[in-house]
């Protein structure tokens, strides 16, 4: 049934529906998204030399952060102190460092998780536009995208118009 027909209740039974497919395809995109730079950022070609970084900065912290402490509480740190501390911490460091790969594993499968759950919700919104929006676009072809967001009264967002729309045009 195209979506212009006389019937109100279904109209708005649709536009909620694939608004509602939309916002959680567009929620996996952007946790997709997320996911894939924090990936990057841990775990890309310069990833060494950003733990290293990340462990040069945790250093300062923790020396501002005992100095601050020291005098506070008028506690006088000797040097195997702070020996200890950063030696706990540089083990704790080389402890993740060697966990590294375990890390970008769990990183991997909640990217490849995401990706699951996109083409889902993708595959989702395509069967809903294939039963209510395609029909209504192919009566009125040609239409440009514009023409369709504003029929839409620009309750869909054009890129999953166009998404949508590149999917059936590469089905055929």
């Amino acid at each position: 049934m195209p979506i212009f027909s006389d019937d109100n209740d279904k109209r708005t039974a649709f536009y909620e529906q694939l608004q509602r497919r939309e916002a959680y395809w567009w929620q996996t995109r952007q946790q997709l998204t997320t996911l894939q730079e924090q990936h990057l950022f841990w775990f890309g070609d310069n990833s060494f030399i950003m733990w290293l970084l990340w462990l040069l900065v945790s250093y300062v912290i923790v020396a501002i952060v005992l100095m601050l402490i020291g005098r506070l509480f008028d506690i006088e740190l000797l040097f195997w102190h702070y020996a200890v501390i950063f030696g706990a911490q540089t083990l704790g460091f080389i402890g993740l460092l060697f966990n590294k790969g375990r890390f970008a594993n769990h990183t991997q499968q909640k990217i490849d998780d995401a990706i699951m759950a996109s083409e889902e919700a993708l595959q989702e919104m395509y069967i809903l536009a294939s039963d209510s929006i395609f029909p209504d676009i192919h009566a009125q072809a040609p239409i440009s995208l514009q023409d369709i967001h504003s029929r839409y009264q620009a309750q869909l967002r054009l890129s999953s118009l166009q998404c949508l729309l590149q999917k059936e045009i590469d089905a055929g």
